[in-house]
């Protein structure tokens, strides 16, 4: 937490009237002032503990003392100090929200809600709010009100969508709500269609599929209708089949999946696809085909099943209907360097070199930017939970 930032909420403070000893208040207010400036807090609390001393009844004076010891960590500190504050003048700005983080931080967690949630719907101050905001998501997690937490979390998120601190708190708060609803789920339900579809789709993430078909087995046992079950299982045979040695065992098996997902639902366009490439990888070129356009009745701006598609008519060497299916491919996403490179070999089928060219040559920058993006920020997973369409082999210089 940025906790120079609360220097700005209560830096209005100036000499305070004229009691007696105002020369040596005004010197004690400059050389706390001078210090506060230079961040030397140590400095600057000698200096506010004297004029504490010296004027015991100015609010501000309080205040000020209170923020310099939280500066420093010494929350245990800022609290009595600014507990006078406001008995001196309860109106005294942000007082009460820094009084409230305070508390929060030395787990006084019940003192400081009220204070947290009034600061954070209240204030106008986007620094403040965004403190406020992050130590009342913590308040109310250690309070196990899991549901508030989310709320501010999602809060915080919008009104401050490219902060670090913010998004990193949001995604460890997220990732524990998650937890501990998988938690209470199976605790509620331990044999539910619910808590095995939950426990597969987490195996699968995590790359255990023989745990995640076991479990994705238990649901249909449980409900043999469920949509989509029987694509997670093909998913989860076709991942096998790329690890292990009875890949054509494992294809036919995923391939059968789908097919039985089609059959409870034909509009279901990613298992469709699946099956369509498992069939053009067999040079079952006719039956890819015809998957395909299952595929794009559900979804024509499915862009991968848009490339798939021209690769199968290629092979049927139809290369004149290949075509448009590639410049749709690329209208949907200009970014993608497989299109550009299929479409080379379409004109390459065609006959114009021209074309070809032009092709091959936005095919090799975008996969050369590619990669620079990715070695420099990682791979970035698909949207569309399917296979991706890849280069096979490299084209021709």
């Amino acid at each position: 937490m940025q906790r120079t930032l609360l220097f700005l909420f209560l830096s209005g403070f100036h000499v305070f009237g004229q009691p007696p000893g105002a020369a040596a208040i005004q010197r004690y207010f400059e050389e706390g002032e001078r210090a506060l400036a230079a961040n030397r807090y140590a400095e600057a609390e000698k200096a506010y503990i004297k004029l504490r001393e010296l004027d015991p009844g100015t609010a501000e004076i309080h205040a000020k003392l209170g923020v310099i010891y939280f500066q420093q960590g010494k929350f245990a500190q800022a609290v009595p100090v600014l507990r006078q504050a406001l008995k001196l003048k309860p109106t005294l700005p942000n007082a009460g929200v820094l009084l409230a983080m305070s508390l929060s931080e030395i787990g006084r967690y019940g003192e400081a809600l009220p204070g947290l949630e009034k600061g954070f719907q209240r204030s106008t101050d986007p620094a403040l709010k965004r403190m406020a905001g992050l130590q009342l998501q913590r308040v109310y997690t250690a309070l196990q009100r899991d549901s508030k937490a989310v709320e501010v979390a999602l809060e915080l998120s919008r009104l401050y969508p490219d902060d670090p601190e913010v998004l990193y708190h949001a995604g460890r708060l997220f990732g524990n709500f998650a937890y501990l609803a998988m938690k209470k789920l199976t605790d509620v339900a331990p044999d539910s269609v619910w808590r095995h579809q939950a426990a597969g789709e987490a195996h699968e993430s995590q790359g255990e599929y023989d745990l995640a078909l076991m479990d994705y087995r238990n649901v249909l046992a449980r409900d043999p209708g469920r949509p989509n079950i029987h694509y997670r299982l093909g998913r989860v045979l076709l991942s096998q089949s790329r690890q292990r040695e009875s890949t054509a065992e494992k294809l036919a098996g995923a391939l059968a999946e789908f097919e039985q997902e089609l059959q409870r639902d034909p509009t279901n366009a990613n298992a469709a696809y699946e099956a369509a490439e498992i069939n053009r990888k067999s040079a079952e070129f006719g039956k890819a085909r015809e998957f395909f356009e299952i595929a794009l009745k559900g979804d024509s701006d499915f862009q991968e099943a848009q490339v798939g598609m021209s690769r199968a008519l290629l092979a049927l060497d139809k290369p004149d209907l290949a075509l448009p299916h590639l410049r749709k491919a690329i209208s949907l996403n200009p970014e993608d360097e497989v299109p550009y490179y299929q479409l080379s070999q379409v004109y390459r089928k065609l006959g114009n070199e021209p074309e070809q060219r032009k092709a091959l040559a936005e095919f090799q920058r975008l996969r050369v930017r590619k990669a620079r993006r990715q070695q420099a920020a990682g791979k970035v997973l698909p949207e569309r939970e399917v296979t991706r369409q890849e280069v096979d082999s490299e084209p021709n210089p």
